[in-house]
């Protein structure tokens, strides 16, 4: 890979880690803003439910507009609504603000930061032997985020205060800018294959539509979403029930994040070698098992760090081989699109996932009905990959 598709990659990586990193952790600021707002936890639950949606909502929008006039645009738009949102949360002049700051501003501002825009930009500066471990590559930003930003948001709650630790995320934020300069990545630019067909963007909606392994690669990416966004929104309070520190929480979702980093490398480099369905399957199941020894077992300290480090390994691990199967059966002209499609599918799973949680707890008080639901999940997304064709669906009209 060369000098300018490292550059991509690794810009578009730290951009990840400003958007998708910095807001893994706002389950952190729920119980403070909690006990200081007098708010029910319903209303924070809902707050981060309709950002979940509103980033799955804006993502194919912000793929189209990426695919179409490059990456830099869209991605500087992403970075001022994003800061926009964070400073709205770090003031909140009552629950329905909270809910446009931290719900639908965020989720706008992290969809035009987000995945399908940078991915889409690092598969068109590699070749598709390199494709898979560039993405990778460029998804470890989100757990590096995650991992960074863990123990930085919980120390500025801890020694000013929710509010002013907010308005610090702001100001770091704001710096995406200069990344996002070196994101300039057009659709013109690198390696989109020659094989590739001319088309047009209904023309490709209506290829991947029409495709049955599309459809079930997006119905698993939704157990996806549920997963993340139920136990980045809830783990930290659910510690709190039983009786464990604040700093627990704070340290699990940073371990989840450093796993992560790992587990997504291995995985982009795995996703290049084997099958990815079969990798993805195996990831889903391995999830379902992994929640449900961890709630069988007495919540402590060690537990909830070997869980941490165990689901961090398979946490955006999927991000890759979801990724890198739309590449194969589509290409890359539209790739961003596609993508985007699928993450929206992703969110929605976010979506109930943060929401959820949040109504089981103020109707019965425990987030059991959660964690019950993420292990039947895990299991239906592991089957649910397998039927899926795992080649470029030109290519099978031809063999058919």
């Amino acid at each position: 890979m060369g000098k300018k598709a490292w550059t991509v990659i690794i810009c578009g990586a730290l951009i990840l880690a400003l958007g998708m990193g910095m807001r893994q952790n706002h389950g952190l600021f729920i119980e403070p803003m909690r006990m200081d707002l007098g708010w029910q936890l319903g209303v924070f639950a809902l707050a981060l439910a309709i950002q979940n949606l509103m980033w799955g909502i804006a993502q194919p929008f912000a793929g189209a507009l990426a695919d179409k006039y490059g990456t830099m645009p869209v991605l500087m738009s992403g970075v001022f609504i994003y800061v926009l949102g964070l400073v709205g949360m770090a003031f909140p002049q009552g629950p329905l603000m909270f809910h446009m700051s931290a719900g639908v501003f965020i989720g706008l501002g992290v969809a035009a930061m987000g995945l399908p825009v940078v991915l889409g930009a690092v598969a068109r500066m590699v070749s598709e032997e390199k494709r898979s471990t560039a993405l990778g590559i460029a998804s470890m930003g989100g757990s590096f985020g995650q991992f960074l930003f863990a123990p930085i948001s919980q120390s500025l709650i801890n020694q000013y205060g929710w509010s002013f630790a907010l308005a610090c995320l702001a100001a770091i934020a704001a710096l995406g800018v200069f990344l996002a300069l070196q994101v300039n990545a057009k659709p013109a630019d690198g390696h989109i294959e020659t094989h590739e067909p001319k088309q047009t963007l209904r023309e490709a909606l209506h290829e991947a539509f029409g495709t049955n392994s599309y459809i079930l690669l997006n119905l698993g990416f939704f157990v996806c979403g549920f997963h993340i966004a139920f136990i980045v929104t809830h783990l930290p309070m659910f510690l709190s029930t039983c009786n464990i520190s604040p700093d627990v929480g704070a340290t699990a979702l940073a371990v989840i994040g450093l796993s992560n980093m790992v587990g997504t490398y291995v995985s982009g480099v795995l996703g290049g070698k084997y099958s990815k369905k079969y990798l993805l399957s195996i990831i889903y199941f391995s999830r379902a098992v992994a929640i449900l020894i961890y709630t069988l077992m007495p919540i402590t300290v060690f537990s909830t760090m070997a869980f941490s480090v165990a689901m961090g390994a398979l946490w955006l691990s999927t991000v890759p081989l979801t990724s890198g199967l739309v590449g194969v059966m589509f290409g890359t002209r539209y790739m961003s699109t596609l993508f985007a499609i699928t993450l929206f599918s992703h969110q929605v799973g976010a979506f109930f996932g943060a929401w959820l949680g949040g109504y089981f707890f103020d109707l019965t008080g425990s987030f059991q009905g959660g964690w019950l639901a993420s292990i039947a999940l895990g299991l239906f997304a592991a089957v649910v990959h397998l039927p899926i064709k795992e080649m470029s669906v030109r290519d099978r009209r031809v063999t058919a």
